[in-house]
């Protein structure tokens, strides 16, 4: 019998300024506010979080702590923790690079192949992608995939 394939329900990632965040999500993405929460004692800390629709029924949260200290991702590329986001068509993208633009949001165009890809920043330093065309998503298991990590872990590069 085959596994069931998972699906994305939602990303959560913390931020360090409320206010920021919410005009960046819904206001220059377009994302509707779908719900806030909050408490005061998530681990000690009061915490607020912000959940943006996506299409598809996905959500995107972000969770405000107030007193805690962040993740330090210095000295890793900055692109190497992002979150990625599909575009519709090819129509969609050109919107998303005018859009950026416009906003004055500083953002960077790579190709991936036949993929296109927009690389930009949240105002805490999030890196956001979208892209076009969109992942395949569930497949069959490839087993030169699991060759290349066994290679890599073999080679004993240190972590």
């Amino acid at each position: 019998m085959k596994p069931p394939a998972l699906k994305l329900d939602h990303v959560v990632f913390p931020i360090r300024d409320p206010e920021r965040t919410l005009a960046f999500y819904r206001d220059v993405l377009e994302l509707p506010l779908i719900e806030a929460l909050t408490g005061d004692d998530w681990d000690g800390y009061p915490w607020l979080m912000m959940i943006f629709g996506l299409a598809g029924g996905q959500e995107l949260v972000t969770v405000a702590l107030k007193g805690a200290r962040l993740p330090d991702y210095r000295g890793l590329p900055m692109d190497v923790r992002h979150y990625a986001l599909s575009a519709a068509d090819e129509t969609e993208m050109d919107h998303w690079c005018a859009r950026l633009s416009q906003e004055g949001v500083d953002f960077w165009e790579e190709r991936h192949g036949e993929r296109r890809s927009l690389y930009f920043p949240d105002p805490d330093g999030v890196i956001l992608e979208i892209t076009w065309p969109p992942s395949k998503g569930y497949g069959v298991p490839s087993p030169e995939a699991a060759l290349t990590v066994q290679r890599w872990l073999k080679a004993k590069v240190p972590a």
